[in-house]
This record gives C-alpha cells, structure tokens and sequence, in this order.
C-alpha cells in the first residue's frame, strides 16, 4: 500500500483550492493500487480502469468538501468501492467458460463468441504492481481462481475480503469505507472467508514449489510441443482432467483427451508464434497466429499448475482484452530476446 508523502497536505490544500495540477500529483501515488483494487472487484481491466477514472473525477468534484476525518487514501478508497458497488449491482458477475455451460466435444461447431461483458478478463502483472518481491497475499489474490471465487461472493463480502486480507486495513478503516459498523465488517469478513476457504491450492504455492528454474522449464517445454505439435510431450505435461477455456467462445473441454482432440485438430493445423509473457501472477505466452499476413497477436493463453502439471489453459483471444498487454500486434516487431528462445514455428 502507498503511504502518504510528506508534500501530502501541502498537495492537498492546493487542491482544494481548485489547484488541479496539484491534484494531478496527489493522486498519481495510489492510481496503480486503486486500479488493482477495482480490478480484483471487478474482474475487468476495462471496467478497472473506467471505475478509478470515475473515481478520480468524484475525488476532484468533491475535495472542497474533504474535511479530514479520515487519511486521504481512506477517502479515495471509499470513493472507489462505491463505485465498483454501482458496477457490480448493474452487470452480471464475471465468470470463465467452464461456469457458463458443460464442456463440449473437441469437434464441436463454433456458434461464435458471447460479446456480451460476462467474461472475467486476464491482466498482465506489472499492471498490478505484482513483482518477485510482492508478498502472497497480493499474489494469490488476482490468480484467475482467486478471481472467480471472488465473484461467486456478494459486493460488500468481497470488498471487505479484499480490503482486510489483501489491502490490510483495519476492521474501522473498512467500517468507515463501507459505511458500516466493526462488527458488521468482521461478521461479512468470516462469512467470505468460509466460501474461500474451499479454493484450491494457489498457484503461488504451486510456482513456489517448482521454482524459478521448474517454472521456465515447464513453459518452455509446453511451448515447445505446441510449436512442434509434440503430442507425446503434451501429455507428458497436461493432467488427465486438464480444462481448456477461451472466453469469450462459449465452449470449452475437459479432460486430457478432448483438450489434445482440439489441439491437435484445430489449433495446430495453423502457424503459431508463441512468447512468455506474465499474467495474473502465473505462467502464460502471448500467441501469435499467421492467416496470410504474417504473425499477428490472437491470444494469451494463462496457465494453471498443479503437482507439476498443466492443470487449466485459459486462453483469452478478445482483441479489446489483449490491448492492456502493450505487445506488439505482429511477431515481427517483438525484440529478438523475446522471440529467439521460445519463437520457432512447429
């Protein structure tokens, strides 16, 4: 969490005399922890982003009237959980194929994508201010699991599982943010804190365990089958109950057969390029696809571990979902470090 600057109150006076470059300054601390705050509420980068722009124009509209009572930051996160709160009760919750419908055959006919803002979305970890040092709980908390199950929890549980666990404010700082009493805070937090105690091992713990050389080996070792349609190898690395998902195609499989069915019938009968990139604090590639014009960007495919396995593959071909990733649209302009190690085609 940010902590205040000692230019804090001098900003903050300038701002409430209508000073908005002073403003502009105050608030440039927290945006990246806001946006990985909205995003954890959320489970969209472009509703993330659109909810701390509104939170950063109510902040202005309303820092006159800041009286004080409570640190700044308390106040613009206040702010901002209000307005993920108006979010949540206007859309649906954000989910993954396999909670939309039973998996299908690997021969199934595509009826197209469902457009509609349901799809929970992936965001690379720099966005969330995730580095080597981040501690676990900020790690484990925008895990694509993590983010389901916080979905599954009503808006007030899940602003105060994020707040108290995550963020590490005290039972009063989410009080006066929610607008609550203590105990209605601690009662909302035991209740959400049961619905998550049933997720699965984290993908923090399961990295953690394979460590640093284990987690580059497996990547570059399944990029490497993909790249030469290595089926042998893709079932050395996949669990038997492996899931494959890609929102926002409404269709998705189960288990090590029908996923490799439609791997090996679909997928890889096209050109691929493929890099590692980091997402959601797991393992990932961006994948690159060539339909006549060269390798442009289609995917990114997030992995999920377990035992030492590929347990999930996520892969996320929305362009509007791939844009946060700042990566070059075509393979050929990525840099050569980039591309030498995990670039060959299959």
């Amino acid at each position: 969490m940010p902590e205040p600057s000692a230019a804090e109150p001098e900003l903050l006076a300038a701002a409430q005399r209508d000073d908005q470059d002073a403003f502009g300054h105050l608030i440039t601390p927290y945006r990246a922890q806001l946006y990985a705050y909205c995003y954890r509420m959320l489970g969209s980068t472009h509703d993330a982003e659109d909810a701390v722009q509104d939170a950063f124009v109510k902040a202005w509209k309303g820092i006159a009237g800041f009286e004080g009572r409570a640190s700044f930051k308390g106040w613009l996160y206040r702010i901002a959980t209000n307005v993920c709160l108006d979010q949540i009760r206007r859309r649906p919750r954000r989910i993954l194929t396999d909670d939309y419908g039973p998996p299908a055959a690997p021969d199934v006919e595509s009826t197209g994508p469902v457009t509609e803002p349901i799809w929970l979305e992936p965001c690379p970890d720099d966005l969330l201010a995730l580095d080597p040092a981040a501690g676990y709980e900020l790690r484990e908390s925008v895990e694509l699991a993590f983010l389901v199950a916080l979905q599954h929890l009503p808006a007030n549980q899940r602003a105060v599982l994020i707040l108290r666990e995550v963020l590490a404010f005290s039972a009063a700082e989410v009080a006066a943010t929610l607008d609550t009493s203590v105990a209605s805070v601690n009662s909302a937090l035991q209740r959400a804190r049961a619905t998550m105690r049933e997720q699965p091992k984290s993908q923090r713990a399961e990295l953690a365990e394979l460590g640093d050389a284990g987690q580059r080996e497996l990547l570059a070792a399944f990029i490497e089958a993909l790249q030469r349609s290595d089926v042998d190898a893709m079932v050395a690395l996949l669990a038997e109950d492996v899931r494959f998902t890609m929102p926002p195609m409404p269709f998705w499989f189960d288990g090590r057969a029908d996923v490799l069915g439609f791997l090996t019938g679909v997928v890889l009968k096209e050109s691929w390029r493929r890099i590692p990139v980091r997402c959601n604090g797991q393992l990932a590639f961006a994948a690159y696809l060539d339909r006549g014009e060269g390798h442009r960007l289609m995917a990114v495919d997030v992995l999920t571990v377990r035992d030492g396995r590929i347990a999930a593959i996520t892969a996320f071909p929305n362009a509007s979902v791939l844009g946060v990733f700042n990566l070059p649209t075509a393979f050929a302009d990525l840099a050569p470090a980039q591309t030498s190690a995990y670039g060959r085609s299959g």
